[in-house]
């Protein structure tokens, strides 16, 4: 039987990596403590703690929905409100879970270009409203990289930092991609994370080649007390825990979620400079991770979609998104760009 093709719709797509998969191998053996006690869990929390050079509380949990929902409700009250992008997945596609498991703390949209928050923004519409019939904001969210696929630097976060701060509002960041973030922008995991005022990372796992799991790293510490009781509230505290963080092993040591997320850029990079010269494609945003943002006549979607490709087409008419994994090739890259080409000529 042939290989599968690999698509371009999601990174969600792929498999898991080598290195992932053989910790989890070798975690499977034998008996080990439930509940997040065994020895993976506190050997993967350490190595997060090692990667961020600092003292971090560290939490599994299954998915992403999760890892946001639950983060969130911690920094809030029902009767408070979130700040974050109008593109953002914690408003988009998480079906009201940050309101749900906050018990109806309300999400309150920001604009910006290129799916980053305006920092002014923020203060706008904190002092917009100070009654008390209005969610009072507590906590503003910031994806990284972007819905978009662009990165926040240091610089762009601390500003927003700057903002709450002065405000007295906790900072979040959604960073199911986080790995291709540092690994676009060239710089260390603290320096985008806590040392630009993070009080609280949801760092993606499955996105960067974990067959499930993500981890909430608190660089604020005082936010995490009780934490474990909302993920087990929620249904989020794996019996066997260390199928959950043994592949988090595997990925931290000698680097491997890195040199993953830079090979998909890299493979994004290869796309983008591939597709964007052709008449007919207009790019709709900079390509900073692994993903493409372009727009398509509709004529050479339906033909794309035809041959087999798969990619999402979630950006109004003609916009598609097309996303790298860990496991794309350059034949993957090329043999894709070619049948756009074809598409449109």
């Amino acid at each position: 039987m042939p290989a599968p093709r690999r698509h371009f719709a999601s990174d969600n797509y792929a498999g898991a990596t080598p290195e992932a998969w053989a910790a989890i191998e070798e975690a499977r053996h034998g008996h080990a403590r439930a509940y997040g006690e065994d020895e993976w869990t506190a050997r993967a929390a350490d190595m997060l703690r090692d990667l961020f050079e600092t003292d971090c509380e560290v939490f599994f949990v299954f998915n992403g929905t999760a890892a946001n929902s639950l983060a969130l409700a911690t920094c809030c009250q029902s009767y408070h409100s979130i700040l974050c992008h109008e593109l953002a997945h914690v408003e988009t596609d998480e079906c009201g879970a940050p309101e749900f498991f906050s018990n109806g703390t309300k999400v309150l949209l920001l604009p910006g270009a290129n799916g980053k928050i305006d920092p002014a923004g923020i203060e706008r519409v904190v002092k917009k409203r100070t009654d008390l019939h209005f969610p009072k904001p507590r906590a503003v969210s910031i994806t990284n990289a972007t819905e978009v696929g662009t990165a926040y630097t240091p610089g762009e976060i601390k500003s927003i930092w700057a903002r709450t701060k002065s405000l007295d509002l906790h900072l979040h960041m959604d960073g199911a991609r986080f790995a291709n973030a540092v690994a676009s922008l060239g710089c260390t995991p603290k320096e985008i994370t806590w040392q630009a005022g993070v009080d609280v990372l949801c760092f993606g796992g499955t996105k960067q080649g974990l067959p499930v799991g993500e981890a909430v790293v608190f660089f604020n510490r005082d936010l995490a007390r009780e934490f474990e009781y909302r993920c087990k509230q929620a249904g989020q505290l794996a019996s066997k825990m260390r199928f959950l963080s043994a592949g988090w092993v595997g990925m931290l040591k000698d680097g491997a979620w890195l040199r993953h997320a830079a090979h998909s850029n890299a493979m994004a990079a290869r796309l983008d400079a591939a597709i964007s010269p052709i008449p007919g494609v207009k790019k709709l945003f900079p390509r900073e991770a692994n993903s493409v943002f372009a727009e398509l006549p509709l004529p050479a979607i339906e033909k794309l979609l035809a041959k087999g490709w798969r990619f999402y087409t979630f950006i109004g008419a003609g916009g598609c998104r097309f996303m790298c994994s860990w496991d794309t090739q350059a034949e993957d890259v090329d043999a894709f760009a070619a049948d756009v080409r074809a598409s449109i000529e």
